[in-house]
């Protein structure tokens, strides 16, 4: 249950205050070392989450038009850091990785004896989709980075880049002496689609996060990244555990079926029948990608096959917001 300030923030204040408040109360709640199990501790936070989804999602649904403006991007921040710092860095993007998993990597960063110089919860680009986050720091696309093809185009100038699906400690002999360094690894964006099948899903996931994201193995890599540079630890998307969302029916559902399909956004304006419905189930926004249409909040349909476990693309508050981390040893 929310509490009246909270509320309170949200329904009257600005957009911008709307977003503050949101995105610092989504902080706080994911941010906060398990007390009990990581899959029962991140089970109790997707339904103290769920609270506020169903509040912007329903009577403050147009909250959502304002997300790009009110909330800062983790690309524009990382930009900022990256021309900001004339010493050695590195970016580390972990596809897929959301708030949930952020109490695995603060923990350990602790542990391990790094210096937490910043973390926060900024914007995925929208679509919240790898492309456009690529796009976002002047990428062409994700494997453009591969064997440091990225050319010098992009806007985090004079770094080496790859991008790498390969276990960690096969990535250390990638990892040279170059001072500026970008690297994409795309191993929790691969558990997603694998664990994002009907009988799947969050649970398996949050135990295979848990073990990697802790391992020595893991750690090394970051280690050998932080060697004489300050590493900033992010994501491109997040992603919305829509095995546990309500099902629409009869009208709404064909609409979202014929509309997306077994997305979560679609290119272009709303399709007619959007109108019939107040609060609407999807809406559309023009951002710096262009005009898409986007599913609204915790909503999924039956499609043939079932539709996915895990999913991204939509609006809804995991999907959307990433975490940022900064630290050095």
């Amino acid at each position: 249950m929310l509490s009246s300030d909270i509320l309170q923030s949200i329904v009257t204040g600005s957009d911008q205050e709307a977003w503050i408040t949101i995105t610092q109360h989504l902080y706080e709640v994911f941010s906060t070392p398990f007390s009990e199990s990581s899959i029962q501790g991140i089970l109790q936070r997707e339904k103290h989450v769920s609270d506020i989804e169903t509040l912007i999602s329903g009577s403050c649904w147009d909250l959502w038009s304002s997300f790009e403006q009110a909330v800062p991007k983790s690309s524009e921040e990382l930009v900022k850091k990256w021309n900001q710092m004339l010493s050695g860095k590195a970016v580390f993007i972990l596809d897929g990785i959301s708030l949930r998993e952020l109490p695995f990597l603060l923990e350990q960063a602790e542990k391990r004896g790094y210096k937490v110089h910043q973390s926060r919860v900024f914007a995925s680009s929208l679509p919240s989709e790898t492309t456009f986050f690529a796009r976002s720091l002047g990428f062409s696309q994700r494997s453009a980075l591969e064997n440091n093809q990225a050319g010098a185009r992009h806007l985090l100038k004079g770094a080496r880049t790859d991008c790498l699906d390969l276990q960690w400690d096969d990535c250390l002999p990638i990892i040279g002496a170059e001072p500026n360094w970008v690297l994409w690894h795309t191993w929790f964006d691969d558990r997603i689609h694998e664990y994002n099948v009907p009988g799947k899903g969050l649970r398996e996931l949050v135990v295979k996060s848990e073990k990697e994201l802790s391992s020595d193995s893991f750690w090394n890599l970051i280690e050998k990244l932080a060697q004489g540079r300050r590493v900033f630890l992010t994501s491109d998307h997040g992603y919305a555990a829509t095995g546990d969302f309500d099902n629409v029916r009869d009208e709404q559902a064909s609409y979202l079926k014929d509309t997306y399909k077994g997305q979560r956004f679609a290119k272009g304006p709303l399709g007619q029948a959007n109108a019939n419905w107040i609060p609407p189930i999807d809406i559309e926004i023009e951002s710096a990608h262009g005009l898409y249409s986007y599913v609204l909040g915790r909503r999924k349909w039956r499609s043939s096959g079932g539709y996915p476990t895990l999913a991204h693309g939509g609006l809804s508050l995991l999907e959307t917001l990433v975490p940022f981390i900064e630290i050095s040893k």
